[in-house]
């Protein structure tokens, strides 16, 4: 039975941080909102085990969830992510993972055969000193993971680019290169977040984007799931996600999160709704995906209800201009 919140939103996604370490150190990072980082390279004793992971899914299996998100921190630094893939694919065959994909190369072929079907691969720049500067560390093992991905039919791989100040002048050459994968790699123009990281200096006109690429766009589609336009460009596929003042943004919000160390949530942007899951029976692991979804609020619209006024020409073809971290 899908379970439905008082918004009429159904559950039907659900969303896994098997860890909140990382081995980047990006400037926008909000670590799905679960606080700081600590330790990256050692293991953390309140990891959720394989088999911990795995009971909950199958739970999720139950109330008809259809599709699994991996994430992190980043989810390639646990050593068992093939073992995790492999459980939960006996539930919910429909798994996806999101990856700052530095490692992905040497471990694309063993996710793809223990039942991970796509990827999303975090990349704000192709230019190696811009992609330092906001991320951390270098940006070749990126490449060659995106490249492996493609290989061995982790597709479509989807490019998440954090628009902000500094990235915004690199969207022409990301265009470039997606077109260059032949369909097999898609571009999400994510809106930079502040209301999560602080430093509002650092937004860029994302209604100026899509005026932009509208401008260019072979054919405009519309994604049925959210209304959100895709434009299609010399091959190209590029999806806006900005959720920044955009008060419909959560109304077909249909995910619910479970976190590293076992708290059930329903919204990315919230850590005020958490149920732990760990230690108890199947039957509380019921009670508390009944509770967590009827409990959630669409963060914005509804827990968010006041929204600022944008500061920016709406809706008006920008210039890409070079900022530099």
């Amino acid at each position: 039975m899908v379970l439905v919140d008082r918004f009429g939103r159904e559950a039907t996604d659900l969303r896994v941080s098997v860890t909140r370490r990382c081995n980047f150190s990006c400037i926008y990072c909000h670590n799905e909102g679960q606080g700081a980082i600590k330790r990256p390279g050692d293991p953390h004793d309140d990891e959720l085990a394989p088999e911990e992971i795995e009971r909950v899914v199958h739970i999720a299996k139950e109330f008809d969830f259809t599709s699994l998100h991996l994430t992190g921190g980043e989810a390639l630094v646990r050593p068992d992510l093939e073992e995790i893939v492999a459980r939960c694919a006996r539930h919910i065959p429909n798994i996806s993972l999101s990856t700052n994909g530095s490692m992905l190369a040497q471990r694309a072929t063993r996710l793809r055969e223990a039942g991970l079907k796509r990827v999303n691969v975090s990349i704000d720049s192709l230019h190696a000193g811009v992609f330092k500067a906001v991320r951390g560390p270098d940006i070749y093992p990126v490449l060659k993971g995106i490249a492996r991905a493609l290989e061995v039919g982790l597709t479509p791989v989807k490019l998440n680019m954090v628009v902000m100040k500094y990235t915004l002048p690199h969207i022409p050459q990301m265009l470039e290169y997606v077109e260059k994968g032949r369909g097999g790699l898609v571009l999400q123009l994510i809106q930079y977040m502040p209301e999560l990281t602080g430093h509002e200096e650092w937004m860029a006109d994302i209604d100026g984007v899509a005026a932009w690429l509208a401008a260019q766009a072979d054919r405009i589609d519309i994604r049925r799931a959210h209304g959100r336009r895709i434009y299609c460009l010399k091959g190209a596929r590029v999806e806006i996600v900005d959720p920044v003042y955009n008060e419909t943004f959560c109304g077909n919000c249909h995910r619910i999160r479970l976190t590293h160390d076992g708290k059930l949530k329903g919204c990315l942007n919230r850590s005020d709704d958490l149920i732990s899951v760990r230690g108890t029976s199947d039957e509380g692991i019921r009670a508390a995906f009944r509770r967590v979804v009827a409990n959630r609020l669409p963060y914005y619209g509804a827990y968010i209800a006041d929204f600022p006024k944008l500061d920016l020409r709406e809706g008006e073809p920008i210039s890409l201009e070079a900022g530099t971290p």
